[in-house]
């Protein structure tokens, strides 16, 4: 059978094409907009959910009764809804995805749409993984060396300060009456969450690499070679990202680092492997000898 035959009848005129592009806008954003409002009925909740690593890290350095504040009227609100539209994409991601699917698998050959879907349905699930690293891993993490840094400076000063007394007495001078600012972590709800969606949305993205890298690979814009041959600039390139996407704090950083650049080997592996069985259909189908590579 050609490729003529192959594919799938796509004579439409352009603007109906057009009229078929605003229909699944239309379908993704209504479903958007449901995923949005579902989210919202249970957004407390999952809030809560995304506090759990700053309380965890508050308890553990001795806060038996963690508060979050907001200092603004509309800012719980406001909060809600970031997190609503957040939760409502993920939500409405499958719709949003079958719209996408629909409106340009008319132009594919079927060969084509066998090996895009799987990378359809790769993504969100490579994103929910790293979301979820982030927020059971990572975050904990971050929220512990910024709170544990704060509570490490305030014993050292302490510290200081009774050494400073015990030699005031022992030279017989009358100790300086205490002076400064206790420092306590007062916490705003939209900030601490802002750091959490932050960490969520970076590690989310930074998984997608294989599936970037792997389209790459079957579109032949990358190939495996080149893509070992480049290791030391990724190692730059990795850690650089690590640097702006993560608090400024090295653990972090270094997890950042250790699970975008092993993604990065994975993909090397998976080029390979469509490259493999590319140059095995085209030996079956006779353009290439069995001694000729790509």
């Amino acid at each position: 059978m050609s490729q003529i035959d192959d594919l799938e009848d796509s004579t439409a005129p352009l603007i109906e094409h057009l009229a078929e592009l605003r229909t699944r806008i239309i379908w993704s954003v209504v479903a958007f907009l449901v995923g949005m409002v579902v989210a919202f009925t249970v957004a407390r909740p999952l809030l809560d959910i995304l506090l759990i690593p700053i309380e965890n890290s508050m308890r553990a350095l001795g806060n038996p009764n963690p508060v979050m504040q907001y200092t603004a009227p509309q800012e719980y609100f406001f909060t809600l809804i970031r997190i609503s539209m957040v939760f409502g994409l993920g939500l409405s991601f499958p719709v949003i995805a079958y719209q996408m699917w629909r409106f340009i698998a008319p132009g594919l050959y079927r060969t084509e749409k066998n090996a895009f879907l799987p990378f359809l349905i790769a993504s969100p699930v490579l994103f929910i993984l790293g979301a979820c690293f982030a927020h059971f891993v990572v975050t904990p993490l971050a929220m512990s060396f910024f709170l544990g840094f704060a509570d490490a400076s305030s014993i050292v000063t302490a510290v200081l300060g009774n050494a400073v007394d015990s030699l005031g007495g022992a030279t017989g001078a009358t100790p300086p009456a205490s002076t400064g600012v206790d420092i306590v972590f007062q916490g705003k709800v939209n900030e601490t969450l802002d750091v959490t969606l932050k960490l969520i949305v970076a590690f989310g993205l930074c998984f997608q690499l294989p599936v970037l890298l792997t389209l790459m690979g079957k579109a032949g814009l990358v190939t495996s070679r080149g893509l070992a041959g480049t290791r030391k600039y990724a190692v730059v390139a990795i850690l650089l990202l690590a640097a702006l996407l993560t608090p400024p704090e090295v653990t972090t950083q270094l997890i950042l680092f250790s699970v975008v650049y092993g993604l990065y080997e994975i993909s090397i592996l998976l080029v390979r492997y469509v490259e493999k069985k590319r140059l095995k259909q085209l030996r079956e189908d006779g353009i290439l000898d069995e001694d000729e590579e790509l």
